[in-house]
C-alpha cells in the first residue's frame, strides 16, 4: 500500500540576524537589521526590529526612520553560508530526501518514517533540538500533505514553532487561508482576487475553471484551482545543480567613473571565479548587469568559445561588455554573473594552455590564502587600496 506523503518545511528564524546574535550575544534582544547602506535594502531583521515595521526588502533608509535605534550591520554572507551548511548537515541526518530552496529553507520528505519515529511531531522536535545543539539557532517547522501547505504552515507559529496540518483538516484550513499567503500569489493577483470577492482561497471554487481560464489564462487558472483544493507538489528533489553564480554591488554614490567601475568588475569577477573554483564549475556565458541612476536596468551577455572559471577570463569578458556599454548617466549598481555551467576540465586549447595554467596557479594561491586568512589577506595589484564590500 502506498504511503501517504508527509512533507516537512524547515525555515530558520530571522536567519542572518540570528547568526549575528549567536556570534555576538550582546546583540540578543536588540533590534538587529542586516543592511548598512542607505542605498541598499534590508536583508533580514530580528524579531525585535520587526516590531517597528522593519521587514526584509524595504529600503535601509526607510528602516532607519522606522527604527532609528536599530543596530544596522553590513552582513557576513560567507558566515551565513557556513552556518547554513551546518543546518543542512543536521537535516540530512533525519532524511536523505532534502531539497534546500534557499540558504535558510528546505523541504524534507518524511513519508514512511513511522518505523523510526513515534510521530511527525517527535521527528520535528528532535530535528529542531539537533539544530539548536549544532548552531545555537532556532527554526520553525511546518508539516503537511504537500510542499505548498507545509511552507505556509512553517510560518504560522514563528518563531521556534511547529504546525502540523493533517489531511482531514485541509478543507477547513483552506476556508480560512487568505490568497496572499500562498507561494506564487503576488500582490497583483491577490488584488484581482479581492476584486472578485475571493477572500479565502476556497472561494476560488465558487467560479468555474473555465471562468478563471477566460479571466487569467490556463496556467494561472490551473494553479488557482489546484491550490483551492489543497493540491500541490509532493516531489522533494534532493539536489539540483546551480544555474549561475553572480556578484553585484550598489554604490554609496552613483558613479560614471569607468576606471572605478572596472575595479568593481574585477573584484566581482574574483568573487564569482572563487565560487566556481570552489565547487568545480566552469561557465560559458558571462553577463554584465548595470543599473542607472534612474533605476533603469540593462544586461549584456557573451557566450564564450569554451567554459571558464579563472578570474582573468571572467573579468576580460565582463570588461569587454562594459566597454561597449554607454553611460548616459551614472550607475548606482554594477554586477557580473557566469552561467551555462559544466563540471570538470575545460576544453583543451593547445595554443593558450601555458599562460592559462599560470593564471590557474595564481587563482588557486589567492583562493587558499584568502580562505585561510580572510578576503583582505592578499589582493591583486589592481585592487590594492580599493574599498571593497562583500
Amino acid at each position: 500500500m502506498d504511503q501517504e506523503p508527509i512533507i516537512l518545511h524547515l525555515d530558520m528564524d530571522a536567519f542572518f540576524a540570528s547568526v549575528e546574535e549567536a556570534d555576538n550575544p550582546e546583540l540578543k534582544g536588540k533590534p538587529v537589521i542586516i543592511g548598512a547602506s542607505d542605498r541598499g535594502v534590508v536583508s533580514a531583521a530580528s524579531y525585535e526590529a520587526r516590531k517597528y515595521g522593519v521587514r526584509s526588502a524595504i529600503p535601509v533608509a526607510q528602516a532607519r526612520k522606522l527604527c532609528p535605534h536599530g543596530i544596522f550591520l553590513p552582513g557576513r554572507h560567507r558566515r551565513y553560508g557556513e552556518v547554513s551548511r551546518q543546518v543542512m548537515a543536521v537535516v540530512h541526518g533525519f532524511s536523505p530526501l532534502v531539497q534546500q530552496t534557499s540558504v535558510d529553507e528546505a523541504y524534507v520528505d518524511i513519508s514512511g518514517m513511522g518505523l523510526l519515529y513515534e510521530s511527525p511531531l517527535e521527528l520535528a522536535r528532535l530535528m529542531k533540538a539537533a539544530i539548536v545543539e549544532a548552531t545555537g539557532l532556532t527554526c520553525s517547522v511546518g508539516i503537511a500533505p504537500n510542499k505548498f501547505l507545509a511552507k505556509i504552515c512553517s510560518d504560522l507559529n514563528k518563531p521556534d514553532g511547529i504546525y502540523i496540518l493533517l489531511p482531514a483538516d485541509v478543507p477547513a484550513f483552506l476556508k480560512a487561508l487568505v490568497p496572499y499567503k500562498i507561494p506564487g500569489v503576488g500582490r497583483r493577483l491577490a488584488e484581482e482576487l479581492q476584486s472578485l470577492n475571493v477572500r479565502v482561497i476556497a472561494d476560488v471554487l465558487r467560479f468555474s475553471h473555465s471562468f478563471w481560464v477566460e479571466r487569467m489564462g490556463e496556467k494561472t487558472a490551473d494553479f488557482l484551482y489546484a491550490r483551492a483544493q489543497g493540491l500541490g507538489s509532493t516531489n522533494v528533489v534532493p539536489h539540483s545543480d546551480p544555474k549561475s553564480s553572480g556578484a553585484e554591488n550598489t554604490f554609496e554614490k552613483d558613479t560614471d567613473d569607468r576606471e572605478e567601475l572596472r575595479r568593481w568588475l574585477l573584484h566581482q569577477s574574483e568573487r564569482v571565479g572563487r565560487d566556481l573554483r570552489k565547487y568545480g564549475w566552469h561557465g560559458r556565458t558571462v553577463t554584465l548587469k548595470a543599473k542607472y541612476r534612474d533605476f533603469k536596468t540593462v544586461t549584456r551577455s557573451r557566450t564564450l568559445p569554451r567554459p571558464v572559471q579563472t578570474t582573468e577570463e571572467i573579468y576580460r569578458a565582463a570588461e569587454e561588455l562594459f566597454a561597449a556599454l554607454p553611460l548616459p548617466q551614472p550607475l548606482r549598481l554594477i554586477g557580473v554573473s557566469v552561467s551555462g555551467f559544466s563540471r570538470g576540465e575545460r576544453q583543451l586549447d593547445l595554443l593558450g594552455e601555458a599562460p592559462r595554467a599560470r593564471t590557474d596557479r595564481l587563482d588557486q594561491t589567492l583562493d587558499a590564502l584568502n580562505e585561510r586568512f580572510g578576503d583582505a589577506a592578499v589582493v591583486r595589484g589592481q585592487l590594492f587600496g580599493f574599498r571593497r564590500r562583500k
